[in-house]
């Protein structure tokens, strides 16, 4: 890995902070932003919705993060609560928890110190795509050195549309650290305006691009440059920051999968009932209208004829509890 930025959140350390999806000064076609994301006033921590500033240091907690990956839209008011949440980041666990922001503003230097001062390791910027290959010279190259001046680590963060020759001249000037490449992507989001521009989808592909491996041709070698993959993205670091969660929040008889989700066993008895066929309170969890307990021992005590119906639960280790799969067991 060519940041300690992408090494955390290869790891699944990294937690994911988005903040506001209003972007005052740009409507890239590619925007991947859903409708829960896009043109809101909203901050969500990973999946969480934002409610309150302690939930964000919860969240990071839920996962044991290495670190904290910001991004969103651009209005002032996301700078103030940026600048806000990356204070309480570095007070809550210190100065090694890595922090980077994606940005697709220059912002100016009083923003760039107001973000180091805050505690803000790394700063992505994201250029215009009509700006590409016309970038020196412009407010673009100016802030990489001013980032660099007020302390902080400048790079780019580029979907993988076509190579571009002149972010390679950057880092061969040392004006960036580095280049991450996002392989080009499809979402809901932008599904119907990357079709208006002619793009389909890989074959055999969820969401990546036709394509876009192509920038590896002309970029790919160059040791500050890297290429993020779908298949990456999803296999490594979300997975992973599942898995993360999965261990820390687990109680004793949840199995967590390969997967990090979380398998349990629910069934529409008391735990009075459970205590009565000599269940250790340690293997169940009693809720206001069933009981949660491990699976393998529901499926036993229903075999046996001892409690009537039941399911396996397979869910999220989320905020949300988002409930994967449910086995119907009688």
């Amino acid at each position: 890995m060519i940041s300690k930025g992408c090494e955390q959140c290869a790891k699944g350390g990294k937690m994911v902070l988005f903040v506001y999806g209003y972007c005052d000064q740009r409507d890239c076609f590619y925007c991947p932003l859903g409708e829960n994301r896009k043109n809101v006033t909203d901050v969500y921590a990973n999946e969480r919705l934002v409610e309150d500033d302690s939930d964000v240091i919860e969240e990071a907690h839920r996962m044991e993060a290495l670190g904290t990956s910001i991004t969103g839209g651009e209005p002032q008011e996301a700078m103030a609560k940026t600048c806000r949440y990356l204070s309480m980041l570095k007070d809550e666990f210190g100065e090694d928890h890595h922090t980077h922001l994606y940005t697709g503003i220059t912002g100016g230097r009083e923003n760039m110190r107001r973000l180091s001062e805050a505690g803000l390791d790394e700063i992505r910027f994201h250029p215009p795509y009509e700006l590409w290959g016309d970038m020196h010279g412009t407010e673009w190259e100016e802030i990489l050195y001013i980032a660099r001046e007020e302390g902080l680590t400048p790079a780019f963060e580029i979907p993988g549309i076509r190579a571009e020759e002149e972010f390679i001249e950057f880092l061969d000037e040392g004006a960036a650290d580095f280049c991450n490449i996002n392989e080009f992507e499809m979402s809901d989001g932008n599904y119907e305006r990357m079709q208006e521009q002619g793009f389909e989808r890989r074959e055999g592909h969820m969401s990546a691009v036709e394509g876009s491996h192509d920038i590896l041709d002309a970029m790919g070698d160059h040791e500050k440059v890297y290429f993020c993959t779908s298949v990456f993205k999803d296999a490594a670091q979300h997975r992973n920051r599942l898995k993360r969660m999965a261990k820390v929040i687990r109680r004793e008889f949840d199995e967590v999968t390969d997967d990090g989700t979380l398998v349990y066993g629910k069934a529409w008895e008391s735990g009075d009932r459970l205590a009565e066929l000599g269940v250790p309170e340690q293997f169940y969890s009693q809720k206001s209208e069933h009981v949660e307990l491990a699976w393998w021992l529901l499926e036993e005590m229903i075999d046996e004829g001892d409690v009537n119906r039941g399911e396996i639960v397979e869910q999220y280790p989320t905020a949300d509890g988002t409930v994967v799969e449910r086995t119907p067991l009688a």
